[in-house]
Parts: C-alpha cells; sequence; structure tokens
C-alpha cells in the first residue's frame, strides 16, 4: 500500500485580543483591527473602514473585507 501524501495546511487567520481592542492576524501579518470608542466598533481592515454596534457585527465585518480582497483583482496596479 503507497503512503499518503501531507498536504500542507493554510495557516488559518485568528483574532488576538490587543492593548486596546483586536486584532485579526495571519501570520505575523495584521489583517484588520477593531477598537472601541465612544460606545460604538469600529474596525478597519483591507483599506475599509466602519462602525458596529457589537464586537461581533465588527469581527464579522472585518472577516468579510478580508476575504473580499483575497478575491477581487485590483483595478489599477
Amino acid at each position: 500500500m503507497p503512503k499518503k501524501r501531507k498536504t500542507k495546511r493554510q495557516p488559518k487567520p485568528y483574532w488576538e485580543r490587543a492593548f486596546r481592542g483586536h486584532a485579526y492576524w495571519l501570520g505575523k501579518a495584521k489583517l484588520g483591527r477593531v477598537t472601541l470608542e465612544a460606545g460604538r466598533y469600529r474596525w478597519e481592515a483591507s483599506g475599509r473602514r466602519g462602525q458596529a454596534e457589537t464586537l461581533q457585527q465588527a469581527r464579522t465585518a472585518v472577516e468579510s473585507a478580508v476575504a473580499l480582497s483575497d478575491k477581487q483583482l485590483p483595478l489599477f496596479d
């Protein structure tokens, strides 16, 4: 019986609590962040910014912005 090849797994992005918010990391590259300012969660990722009412909504917005930036090609590069 032949041996099965082990495929290299792609590292998955993960959330980490930071000093004044949360950060979304892939290895050593920061993909996005969420901070709490004036009772609202502000998020930044892939050149986009926004606000959300809850931390879960802000995290979802960061994850979707990162996923969209991976799939969409830049127009003017």
